[in-house]
């Protein structure tokens, strides 16, 4: 434990919290050095006490209740002042303790800075009440803030609770990855195995984890290297886990991972966990990042989100997060058949429905446990149960509570009988209804006195008066009013007459003053005098009620002020009063909890059952205002456009194979497979979807890819994410798959990305699943595919004065025009650029590529007819015409022809430096007189690797230096196709072959 602590005293940076690391000692669980000032662990002392409590809990920020402070020290106190910006106790003095507290009324905000940050916090309350001289304070353990689980010890309020944070553990197997997390608060694991990569990733980025815990058969990648994410698959999974605080673990996963829950939460050994994960057969697979992030099923800038127009803005929080949930992991085909019937009939109810009360599931459990649930929660839940009660009573929505059964048994993994569950909400609605007062009884208004302020019973008795009813406290409620007529007979007897005294004597301006006033940080009722000194008031009117007088003293037994004074016996009234009631009613809040705790399944089950209800409802309306249908896709259309207020295109999507989709700039072709991809996943969820009406298969798997970007984080380039994507689709696509990939090999030159994307459509194609690949590589269509069931689809484009303008409807065929100028005019592109552009392109590709044939005088013949034929030329002449070629075939392409320069490199010779980091093609003359062509930027590195092959060192080069990569590739393979034409001879002359430019 005491590394655990040191690893995270590591990233702290504060400088006032890296002095008081320096003053640590890791002897003890609380890193104290017994040679400081108030170091001592002496038996019995505070410290001592502290270093208990800390035992329990090792891995958790104790702080400690003393007095008006909550108190932490050593290891504790560094974390306070680092994470909570607190200041440490006695600044910075070398020669004590670290130490650092916070007062009781900002115990809330430091709870939630530490475990926003990760940290668990143990808190430990005083015994409040009298304590005997001399005596240490009782202190007990009064609960725990975890992050995703707030401290709920005496909580008088409501609280916002936070979704539960899980305990993650990761693993893997055969199967694939595993991933199993563990909820503390509900005692509960869910289990999901043979998950991808892609689909982990999913989880852990849709679910903050309290601890992550990696096991250490995920250090072994495919690739075969222990250097886990460095190859291959395991990257990104590595990438996402890298930015978080993990442990390793060993052993088996399940039984190991719950030991380790039990002691980060110092559970006893006995305490069991429920697995909540439902059997089913044929689910869908979870949706890859990549997918879920292209159609806004996670915030992604840039792409419309889906959740915002499957449900009115009025409904957020726990019915958001189930749908999003929902389309995630996407349900098996019986539940999504209930959830679409269930839509189907809400969307047709005429009578009223509740406002479904909706409760997360783990404060309600939380509350229970700790028996910490108030009023307010207590209300909550009976509207809970009455809400499911209402459903129940009514003929048109009894049918949907039936049917939302399975669904919630899904979402739960409990099981209960329709029949047992409404009973079971019977008599807990009822037993609530015993106990809390719901009618605002009016025998129930707080006291008042003529002799103490109002403010002082409101403040008192607000808190407990009206909560439970008062049949139950009649004997408290009479105490509690004798009590606070007693008080207010002890400040008339003991107080009236010092006032009155000090009244009748006071005459100039300036003079003494008295009143009865409410200390409402006391909580307390005194004498409050201004300018006052009880010792010089004797024999006069009143003087032996001002010889009681005593200062007043806080909770502490400090001196409260120089102008608070009281007397014994309102002292002893006010400790009765207090005393009366207030906790026979905690008691009986208790109680019910007790009794409730009995029947948690239900109370579980039916804040589940809301939340989906909720949901459900709330999707119905909005589909039904946006002209949505319940699932031939006819008539689709985008699903962020609304279809009532006219502005989407429609489209009529029939497909019976794989569609290679071509089309121009912003033809629609990525908002075409959004909402094919988007339909589809609502579809198979059980939802509606953005069509006129639509007949969706229920995929095993939908998988969607778009743009790519770079992963600094795995070292990987935006083609290199491609590419990993692309296998994971490929290698998990089945004949019941819908696979939708966006302008496939952009990432990569040309002609090579082209026969990628060639051989992917073949793969998917063999694999029979359906889908859509789109593409402006249209060098595709050349290629000799073996595809058999591949259909040509494209984004149509029509001329509109002149102008060729995109109608964004699907079309038969093969579109190759782009649209690209336009777009960039349209983007705000200056129009010289444009222009330029232009040109360029009719420079380049409106005339024909052909090139005139160059015969070089390589020959001549003697007047001796019967010599054989001798090359003239000298080696000199030959290098010359060589160079006039590669400069004559190059400037056709170039925009300033007449500053090509054809350098050459001798045999011992290498580049000049002005050739570093410059894009350059080049010719090697071999010493077998054949030529040898490329391109490089890198031209000395490369020279200096054909040159190590063997019988190449003599080699000689001439080369070149263009703008550009592109241009480089684009004239090394003019070079090698006209240089070929002329009669030189290459030896690489089968690389011309792999790209299309330069060719007639």
């Amino acid at each position: 434990h005491l590394v655990w602590w040191k690893e995270r005293l590591q990233t702290c940076k504060k400088p006032s919290t890296l002095q008081l690391i320096e003053r640590l000692m890791y002897t003890n669980l609380l890193g104290l050095d017994p040679s400081l000032r108030n170091g001592s662990l002496k038996d019995g002392n505070l410290n001592w006490e502290m270093l208990q409590f800390k035992s329990r809990f090792p891995r958790e920020v104790l702080l400690c209740r003393v007095g008006e402070f909550y108190e932490a020290i050593g290891i504790d106190a560094c974390i306070l002042v680092e994470y909570a910006g607190l200041n440490p106790f006695g600044g910075l003095r070398s020669d004590s303790i670290p130490k650092a507290g916070c007062p009781i009324m900002n115990l809330r905000q430091t709870l939630d800075d530490l475990t926003r940050n990760g940290y668990s916090v143990c808190i430990v309350e005083e015994v409040q009440g009298p304590t005997p001289a001399r005596s240490r304070k009782g202190r007990f353990i009064s609960g725990h803030a975890h992050p995703g689980s707030p401290y709920v010890y005496g909580l008088d309020h409501d609280l916002d609770f936070p979704d539960p944070m899980p305990v993650v553990g990761i693993s893997r197997s055969a199967r694939g990855y595993c991933m199993i997390s563990i909820f503390e608060t509900m005692k509960a694991y869910s289990l999901d195995d043979g998950l991808t990569e892609e689909a982990l990733v999913t989880k852990l980025r849709t679910r903050r984890c309290h601890h992550l815990f990696l096991h250490a058969s995920l250090r072994h990648n495919a690739s075969g290297t222990c250097r886990w994410g460095e190859f291959g698959e395991g990257g990104l999974l590595w990438g996402e886990c890298s930015s978080r605080n993990f442990e390793w673990f060993e052993g088996d996963t399940l039984s190991e991972l719950l030991s380790r829950v039990k002691d980060v939460y110092g559970l006893d050994d006995e305490v069991s966990f429920r697995n909540v994960n439902v059997p089913s057969k044929n689910r869908p697979r979870p949706l890859h990042l990549g997918t879920a992030t292209q159609i806004g099923a996670l915030p992604t800038e840039g792409i419309p989100c889906l959740l915002k127009v499957l449900l009115p803005s009025t409904c957020s929080g726990l019915p958001s997060l189930y749908v999003r949930d929902l389309l995630l992991n996407p349900p098996a085909y019986d539940i999504a058949l209930k959830i679409q019937e269930t839509c189907k009939l809400m969307s047709t109810v005429t009578c009223s429905i509740p406002e479904f009360t909706c409760v997360s599931s783990a404060k309600l459990v939380k509350l229970l446990e700790q028996r910490e649930a108030n009023y307010i929660e207590f209300c909550r839940i009976k509207n809970v149960l009455d809400d499911v009660l209402h459903m129940h009573r009514h003929a048109e929505l009894v049918e949907i509570l039936k049917l939302l059964m399975d669904p919630t048994w899904v979402a739960t993994g409990l099981k209960i009988d329709f029949d047992t569950f409404v009973n079971e909400c019977h008599w807990a609605s009822d037993t609530i209804g015993e106990m809390i007062s719901l009618d605002n009884e009016s025998h129930q208004n707080v006291s008042k006195c003529d002799n103490v302020p109002n403010e002082f019973f409101y403040d008192m008795e607000s808190s407990w008066r009206g909560r439970v009813k008062g049949i139950h406290i009649e004997e408290e409620i009479t105490q509690v009013e004798k009590s606070a007529e007693a008080l207010s007979l002890a400040v008339a007897e003991d107080f009236h007459p010092i006032i009155s005294r000090i009244k009748a004597t006071t005459a100039s301006l300036g003079g003494p003053k008295g009143e009865i006033a409410y200390a409402r940080e006391h909580e307390s009722v005194w004498f409050k005098g201004k300018r006052f000194t009880p010792s010089i008031w004797a024999g006069t009117a009143g003087e032996d009620q001002i010889k009681q007088l005593k200062p007043a003293l806080d909770s502490k037994g400090k001196k409260v002020g120089e102008e608070w004074f009281t007397t014994p016996k309102v002292e002893i009234a006010l400790v009765r009063y207090h005393e009366a009631a207030k906790a026979r009613v905690l008691e009986l809040l208790r109680e019910l909890s007790v009794k409730l705790q009995t029947k948690i399944n239900v109370l579980v089950f039916a804040s589940m059952l809301l939340v989906i209800s909720k949901a459900l409802f709330s999707h119905a309306c909005e589909g039904r205002r946006r002209k949505w249908v319940f699932p031939t896709l006819v008539g689709l259309s985008p699903y962020w456009f609304d279809v009532s207020s006219g502005t989407a295109v429609h489209n009529t999507v029939d497909m019976q194979s794989l569609f290679l989709l071509t089309g121009p700039n912003g033809g629609g072709k990525s908002s075409l497979l959004r909402s094919i991809c988007a339909a589809a996943l609502l579809g198979i969820s059980g939802l509606m979807v953005p069509a006129e009406s639509a007949c969706i298969p229920h995929f095993d798997s939908i998988m969607l890819h778009m743009k790519s970007y770079d992963s600094p984080v795995d070292g990987k380039s935006s083609f290199q994410v491609e590419m990993s994507e692309i296998r994971s689709i490929v290698s998990q696509a089945t004949s019941r798959s819908l696979v939708l990939i966006d302008e496939i090999c952009r990432g990569t030159e040309t002609a090579k990305g082209t026969c990628i994307a060639g051989s992917v459509v073949e793969s998917l194609d063999t694999s029979g699943c359906l889908g859509i690949v789109s593409t402006h590589l249209h060098g595709i269509f050349s290629l000799p595919l073996t595809a058999k069931n591949i259909t040509y689809k494209a984004m149509g484009a029509e001329n509109v004065e002149g102008q060729t303008k995109p109608t964004w409807k699907l079309t038969d065929g093969v579109c190759r025009e782009s649209l690209a100028f336009e777009t960039a005019k349209r983007e705000g592109v200056p129009e010289s650029v444009i222009q330029r552009a232009e040109a360029l392109y009719l420079s380049v590709y409106a005339k024909d590529a052909s090139a005139e044939v160059v015969k070089p005088d390589q020959i001549i013949t003697s007047s001796n007819n019967d010599q054989q034929i001798q090359p003239v030329s000298s080696e000199r002449s030959l290098e010359k015409d060589l160079a006039k070629a590669i400069v004559k075939i190059c400037g056709k392409k170039m925009i300033e022809p007449e500053a090509i320069e054809c350098l050459s490199i001798g045999a011992r010779e290498l580049p000049p430096p002005s050739t570093v980091g410059s894009s350059c093609v080049y010719v090697m003359r071999r010493p077998d007189k054949r030529l040898y062509i490329g391109q490089t930027d890198d031209l000395e590195g490369r020279i200096r690797a054909h040159r190590a092959k063997e019988g190449l060192q003599g080699s000689s080069f001439l080369y070149l230096m263009v703008q550009g990569k592109s241009m480089a590739c684009q004239l090394e393979t003019l070079l090698i196709n006209q240089l070929h034409e002329q009669g030189y001879s290459l030896a690489n002359l089968a690389d011309g072959k792999h790209r299309n430019f330069g060719t007639s």
